[in-house]
């Protein structure tokens, strides 16, 4: 039986699911098993927690980074970090299968930098799906990297291509960015991959959902043949072993996948008639515990529609996606990530790799696309040991 959420409207207890049970329309996308948006999170109490093998200062690596690491806030090493670390320090290729938000952008980073310092011609790529997760990766270099004179250059759509050609003829180590942009400055002669023999691909799943697959190959088949290379991914097809088989040289599988949900977030569903959609939002949005919220709507048009709704309703709302340029789309990060909004209204765009602490709650306001799309969304929240809340809008039939 399905799970029913149940409020207050105007003193009167109101089901989310109406008594009168009509079936819900079919979902859009490539399933309709609703059940699959419920589940109960594991207590925080019933985990058995992770023991780690080592403490970073046991890592063989400079004591400038270790200083970093602590000034950075980080203690104990996460289960990805504990178990690919010393691998990468060997100069094995590795594939790493994690759930988002596992710590795996340093389990990358702090090798390859302290790689760097080793020998300062070394040069890493790093490739990632989308520019939000780019300048995040480039954000937690720089922090590792801080005082150690290695420089970035982060080369993503969105920004001024110029300004990047004039960064990467620069003094540089590592270039982060997207497919599509590296190719495009690939191709313009300012990009030079002939001597990097360090290659990083995260979220590489995404990177594939989102048609980069030729790109992808198209930068890989430049690089050196020797050299390491380092695959992270949520899940493993068909075309992810190929890619794996095709570019890496006897790799290391590192796996911390716990499951195909995250387990420290509370699911559920709630039925609504779609002309009193907004007004349920609004009544979930006023409870206390919805203090830092992502809702995630399907078009770009409808997530503008409704966040300039939820500001009508006094709501501290902002929004993100495809027609927001990179300076729009930064800002409403940054607004929600220091608490200065409480609702980030978001499309797809927003579901991978983003690290946005303490999310008490994600809203599918509208239905993902695929179940894919609905773990990533409800991985924004849930994280770091803390427990999360994700509810799944479902429209009955019937509503006028």
């Amino acid at each position: 039986m399905y799970n029913k959420y149940r409020g207050q409207r105007n003193g009167q207890r109101f089901n989310a699911r109406p008594s009168n049970t009509r079936r819900a329309r079919p979902m859009r996308g490539q399933f309709c098993d609703i059940s699959k948006f419920i589940n109960k999170a594991t207590p925080i109490a019933d985990e058995v927690p992770y023991t780690s093998q080592h403490s970073f200062s046991d890592f063989c690596i400079s004591e400038q980074i270790k200083q970093n690491i602590s000034r950075s806030g980080y203690i104990n090493p996460t289960p990805i970090q504990d178990q690919a670390i010393p691998e990468l320090l060997s100069g094995r290729d590795l594939v790493g299968i994690a759930n988002t938000g596992t710590g795996k952008t340093a389990a990358f980073l702090i090798p390859l930098i302290d790689k760097i310092l080793k020998n300062r011609r070394e040069q890493v790529l790093i490739m990632a799906p989308t520019r939000e997760l780019a300048i995040q990766i480039d954000q937690e270099f720089r922090k590792f990297a801080f005082g150690l004179s290695i420089f970035s250059v982060c080369a993503v759509g969105g920004m001024p291509i110029f300004r990047q050609m004039s960064e990467l003829r620069r003094s540089h180590n590592v270039v982060i960015g997207t497919p599509g942009r590296l190719k495009d400055l690939l191709e313009r002669h300012v990009l030079r991959l002939d001597d990097v023999e360090n290659v990083v691909l995260d979220e590489a799943d995404r990177m594939l959902d989102m048609g980069f697959i030729n790109d992808m190959r198209l930068l890989l088949g430049v690089l050196p043949r020797s050299r390491q290379t380092l695959f992270f991914s949520a899940t493993l097809s068909h075309d992810i072993k190929n890619i794996i088989n095709e570019f890496l040289q006897n790799p290391i599988t590192v796996s911390v996948k716990t499951g195909d949900t995250a387990h420290s977030v509370d699911q559920d569903v709630v039925y609504v008639k779609s002309d009193t959609k907004i007004d349920l939002l609004h009544e979930l949005l006023l409870k206390p515990e919805c203090n830092k919220v992502l809702i995630f709507g399907r078009t770009k048009y409808g997530v503008e529609k409704l966040s300039s709704a939820l500001s009508a309703r006094g709501f501290k709302a902002e929004s993100i996606h495809g027609n927001k340029n990179h300076t729009q789309r930064q800002r409403a990060l940054s607004q929600f990530k220091d608490n200065r909004s409480q609702i980030l209204v978001a499309t797809d765009v927003a579901a991978r790799g983003l690290d946005i602490p303490n999310v008490s709650h994600v809203i599918n306001y509208e239905l993902p696309a695929t179940y894919e799309d609905y773990i990533h969304r409800i991985g924004r929240t849930g994280r770091a040991g803390k427990a999360g809340k994700a509810l799944t809008f479902v429209e009955e039939r019937g509503g006028r």
